[in-house]
């Protein structure tokens, strides 16, 4: 029980020592802290910005495919006037063109799908049609 009693009564005595922290010492830590919060704070936002960028691609991308899906699966159409355009999303918009005049016959169409997001085109997607 003594030396636990004589322990507890060098303690303020030990303390007497010690300052504290000086301006210098706050000043740097507090720096040190700004920092890393302003290096988080920069790799959120362009994180964000990558998300945001990643999901307009992924739009688009889902949006050529539907499309060709569509030309794909109607009947065949020399002239490739009856295909229909998928709806878009708003800020989006699907146009496509049919071709078919490089070829020696008119049983093969080549499809060329253009996704764009406020009149730029994001997206432009090929694929052939048969006339089977």
């Amino acid at each position: 029980m003594k030396k636990i009693y004589l322990f507890f009564r060098t303690i303020p005595g030990r303390l007497k020592d010690e300052k504290g922290l000086g301006l210098v010492e706050s000043m740097v830590a507090i720096g040190l802290l700004g920092a890393g919060v302003i290096a988080f704070a920069s790799a959120l936002a362009a994180g964000s910005l990558t998300v945001n960028e990643h999901s307009q691609e992924t739009t688009a991308q889902r949006l050529a495919q539907a499309q060709l899906e569509s030309i794909k699966s109607a009947m065949y159409d020399a002239s490739g006037t009856s295909y229909t355009t998928v709806s878009a999303p708003s800020g989006y918009s699907v146009s496509f063109s049919v071709s078919s005049a490089i070829y020696a016959t008119d049983d093969i169409q080549k499809i060329t799908v253009t996704v764009s997001r406020d009149s730029v085109p994001v997206l432009s997607a090929e694929d052939y049609k048969v006339n089977r």
